[in-house]
């Protein structure tokens, strides 16, 4: 699962970027509707990414439970206004672009993208944050809202995807050595071993150099 995880991502990626596009171009009065479905989408994501076997898996999951909810409560809240569907898909934003700032700042040390995940946890708390707010509760705001999600899920999908996999060819080519080097490893190994499991012998050879200086 979790070596195919870089295809189902670059999936998402391109199925985030056909709901973007797909999303600019309905008409007001179906947003709401489609609303729904596509934080359903985002929550069966996360499921997925879960399944991975991931450190942070039951942070997919919680996020997975969540977004189920608020899926559930825009279709249950239809017969609404604007204001109901947009702040929910706000909240999304909010949420979802949090744990890519917090996740992106985790890995810093070992994923050159961090930055650029870092920026679009920005742009995604922030587009949650306008969505959330009294500016965006009418038909057009909400369907920019919606395209700029797809847009920014997608640009997020495909680099993650891209980079799980060039980590995993590169971590292939790694851990297979060929004999005489896998010989070489194996040897230090055993001597660093026997080293470390002998301390008079290594307290002999602390001191030797000030033996050879008296």
């Amino acid at each position: 699962m979790r070596e195919s995880m870089w295809g189902f991502l670059l999936f998402a990626g391109v199925a985030w970027l056909a709901i973007g596009w797909s999303v600019l171009r309905l008409e007001p009065a179906d947003v709401v509707a489609v609303a729904g479905p596509v934080i359903f989408f985002g929550a069966l994501c996360e499921v997925v990414r879960a399944l991975a076997g991931t450190r942070t898996w039951w942070v997919n999951a919680s996020m997975a439970a969540l977004f189920t909810a608020t899926g559930v409560v825009v279709l249950l809240d239809q017969g609404s206004t604007y204001a109901t569907t947009v702040s929910l898909v706000g909240w999304f934003l909010m949420v979802r672009g949090a744990v890519d700032i917090a996740v992106a700042t985790m890995n810093r040390g070992t994923d050159r993208t961090w930055g650029l995940m870092v920026t679009l946890g920005v742009l995604q708390a922030g587009l949650g944050f306008y969505a959330a707010g009294p500016l965006a509760r009418a038909a057009d705001p909400v369907i920019v809202t919606l395209g700029a999600l797809g847009l920014l899920r997608a640009v997020a999908d495909l680099v993650t995807g891209l980079r799980l996999r060039e980590v995993s060819a590169a971590r292939q080519d790694v851990l297979r050595l060929p004999p005489e080097r896998a010989a070489g490893v194996a040897g230090y190994s055993a001597g660093l071993a026997d080293f470390e499991a002998h301390p008079r012998h290594r307290a002999e050879a602390l001191h030797e150099p000030d033996a050879v200086e008296r």
